[in-house]
């Protein structure tokens, strides 16, 4: 865990990687991984795609409206699901609405097919509204379209930085682990499931320097895809469906909840490993889908020998039910205008 923790660090600011990713791979290899890249583009299948109406204000109570802002790729937007309700977004506007009881102002300026390089526009469009909350999921197109690791995370720190210093909280799903997805084989499930967790690694340390608070999408949803892959995938066999989705949305939601200072009644049981090196809670975050990595303090110091003290939460993913109905079935938001 030592070296992978190094090795997240360096990326993190960018000391190493000057290239893809694949420097180190002979050239049998990297032939035999072009060719398996261009078969799972011809498996997966090609999904045309409007995105819903979603921005509007979710849910009702008493106070101020909740302004929450959901950035990133096309997990961020919901792709390929037709009801704005059983995006992500929506899911978590209407899930925070009911732990604050108070109405929920959602904007959505995710892009589909978006890379870390990208949030820099996204956040352009939100500057003069700042928000009390931004969740981003960024980092499968990134790792797919071969940019430098280093390169991501200084886009995703830059971004997570000004936000934070504006007063937003910040939530980021970190990079899935694309080895999970059926049409990539082998070799090419390991090289992607290693670029993935070496970039969701990398990313949380950012991001908590910059001030915000991670959840590790890591293989998340690896098992109820695969047991359940025409219910859990879209149409095109890459995307998640409304229900993927929905675990997606309630392991995000405790976060989120407690990033705005709202604490919901049913928050999934969770562990702590105390206070460690945000590098070392990095790394282990990477391997535990779930869990969270936040900020925190020892003995009065943010800040240690090894940079940012951070605590690593350890939740059980499987609860899924604060953004299902308790049957597994998405919960149906009732946004009050979009």
């Amino acid at each position: 865990m030592l070296l992978r923790a190094v090795r997240a660090r360096r990326i993190a600011t960018a000391t190493m990687f000057s290239s893809g990713g694949l420097t180190l791979l002979g050239a049998s290899t990297v032939g035999l991984l072009y060719l398996q890249a261009k078969l799972a583009r011809r498996v997966v299948g090609v999904t045309h795609w409007s995105a819903p109406p979603v921005d509007g204000d979710y849910g009702n109570g008493d106070g101020p409206p909740v302004s929450f802002v959901m950035m990133g790729d096309s997990t961020a937007a919901g792709f390929a699901v037709a009801d704005g309700q059983q995006t992500p977004g929506s899911l978590l506007a209407s899930s925070i609405a009911a732990a604050a009881d108070r109405p929920v102002r959602m904007r959505n300026v995710s892009v589909v097919g978006a890379t870390s390089r990208d949030l820099p526009a996204q956040l352009a469009t939100v500057r003069e509204q700042p928000a009390d909350l931004a969740v981003i999921l960024i980092g499968a197109n990134d790792v797919i379209n071969r940019m430098r690791p280093a390169d991501s995370v200084r886009h995703l720190k830059e971004v997570v930085g000004e936000l934070t210093s504006a007063g937003t909280a910040v939530v980021v799903g970190t990079c899935p682990d694309l080895g999970t997805v059926r049409p990539i084989g082998w070799p090419l499930r390991h090289v992607a499931r290693r670029s993935s967790r070496q970039l969701a690694a990398a990313q949380t340390i950012a991001v908590v320097e910059a001030g915000g608070r991670t959840v590790s999408l890591s293989d998340l949803l690896t098992d109820v895809f695969w047991d359940n892959p025409q219910q859990m995938f879209g149409p095109d066999r890459f995307h998640p469906s409304e229900h993927g989705y929905a675990h997606l949305a309630a392991a995000l939601l405790p976060s989120a909840c407690l990033a705005l200072g709202f604490l919901p009644q049913d928050l999934p049981p969770q562990g702590t490993d105390g206070v460690l090196p945000v590098d070392r809670a990095a790394v282990a975050a990477a391997e535990n889908a779930g869990t969270e990595v936040n900020g925190a303090s020892l003995a009065g110091r943010e800040r240690g020998p090894r940079g940012r003290w951070a605590t690593l939460v350890r939740r059980d993913s499987g609860d899924t039910e604060s953004a299902t109905d308790g049957n597994g079935e998405p919960a149906q938001p009732h946004p009050e205008a979009h």
